[in-house]
């Protein structure tokens, strides 16, 4: 369940981030059908724009064979490289839904993000997706003798805090979870 390569997982400074240039290329994320991200990958790069799929290897069970295969570290996301006079190619795509953005804008992604997973699926340290979790978030515990029980998230790290709430009369109590046991309800 890890990549391959050297170094750790440490992200860059955003303040070192490069202002954007108006028409330069820059990474944006790709929403793709369910299943369709890696033949998104490649049908981006035979059109000669510049895709990033991160990967990340699982065992998978059969019958009669067990196998290592990779998956898309986000399942349902590419990442693409590209100036905005290729966003109708990028659009034309099988399997492209859209382009991530705000009010119909595709917004990019900061190369300080994409340089910091980058680093991380090409390093020797194991990782697994993990969902994005924030502080003040709603949220569903999935494992556990709490399970299925909802909340708001109150602290994030390796083990987080769960407020369990009775609106009406504005009380709650607390309690400390793995992070891994609970996943955001939108």
């Amino acid at each position: 369940m890890s990549g391959a390569g050297g170094g750790d997982a440490a992200s860059p400074s955003p303040a070192a981030e490069p202002a954007a240039v108006p028409g330069a290329a820059g990474w944006y994320a790709l929403r793709t059908r369910a299943r369709h991200e890696k033949r998104v990958q490649e049908q981006l790069a035979a059109k000669g724009i510049e895709p990033f799929l991160p990967l990340v290897e699982r065992w998978s069970q059969w019958q009669d064979r067990r196998k290592l295969v990779a998956f898309p570290l986000f399942p349902g996301y590419c990442f693409a490289r590209f100036s905005p006079a290729e966003r109708v190619a990028v659009l034309s795509v099988p399997g492209v839904v859209q382009i991530l953005g705000s009010r119909g804008v595709p917004v990019p992604v900061p190369e300080a993000e994409i340089a910091a997973v980058r680093r991380l699926v090409t390093s020797t340290l194991p990782y697994d997706p993990h969902p994005y979790l924030q502080e003040g978030m709603r949220v569903e515990v999935t494992r556990g003798p709490l399970v299925g029980l909802q909340g708001i998230l109150l602290r994030k790290g390796a083990r987080a805090r769960l407020v369990i709430g009775v609106s009406l009369i504005r009380q709650g109590a607390s309690v400390e979870l793995d992070a891994y046991d609970v996943r955001s309800i939108s």
